[in-house]
């Protein structure tokens, strides 16, 4: 196991990790991308500069680590990787204009690698998690239910890389709920998350 702290920004950076491990341990079988950040956003009044960040970092800083290994696991024909996105993804929420809008990124980009890369012997696993106890969550104001201790988190986690379903996805008592309301008509989604959410604060 080889665990890299990088900035995932950095593409020559990422690159040259990526000839490092090629160099030293071969193709990684698994590898599991992890970059992210949350900034609240005030949708009315956006800022790029809030979107490049968020979205540098959360979808473009996966694809520079993916760069770095897909082609290897491609030529091999065996590999998996494992991309970590989030609920808030399924659909838009207050104050998550950016964050959400790159979870969203994550999961259309995997559902499309799962079905490219599958006949090359490659799996693609997306992670969808609710809140666990982190300290990017710990900054949140808001309540979060079905907090997750982290080390729960990494057990139900390592149990879905186990096995080849497609998205690994806990806490169950928020995710499967939350795919629930992804079905919802907009016309229902929008005005009861605008009740749900009247009042918080905006960041």
């Amino acid at each position: 196991i080889v665990a890299l702290p990088l900035d995932v920004t950095d593409g020559a950076a990422v690159a040259a990790a990526g000839d490092r491990i090629r160099r030293e341990c071969g193709v990684p079988d698994l590898c599991v991308m992890n970059a992210g950040t949350h900034v609240p956003v005030d949708g009315t009044a956006p800022r790029t500069a809030d979107f490049e960040a968020q979205l540098d970092l959360n979808v473009l800083g996966v694809v520079r680590i993916a760069e770095a290994v897909v082609p290897g696991m491609v030529a091999r024909g065996a590999g998996r990787l494992a991309v970590v996105s989030s609920v808030a993804g399924y659909r838009g929420v207050r104050s998550a204009v950016a964050y959400g809008a790159s979870k969203a990124a994550l999961i259309n980009m995997c559902e499309a690698l799962r079905v490219e890369l599958a006949d090359k012997g490659v799996t693609v696993q997306l992670v969808s998690p609710g809140f666990v106890d982190t300290p990017l969550t710990a900054s949140n104001d808001f309540p979060m239910p079905f907090l997750m201790p982290v080390d729960r988190a990494a057990e139900q986690f390592y149990r879905g890389l186990c096995g080849n379903r497609f998205e690994i996805t806990f806490p169950r008592r928020l995710t499967w709920p939350m795919k629930l309301v992804r079905l919802l008509p907009a016309g229902v989604y929008l005005p009861l998350m605008a009740r749900v959410t009247r009042g918080r604060r905006k960041g």
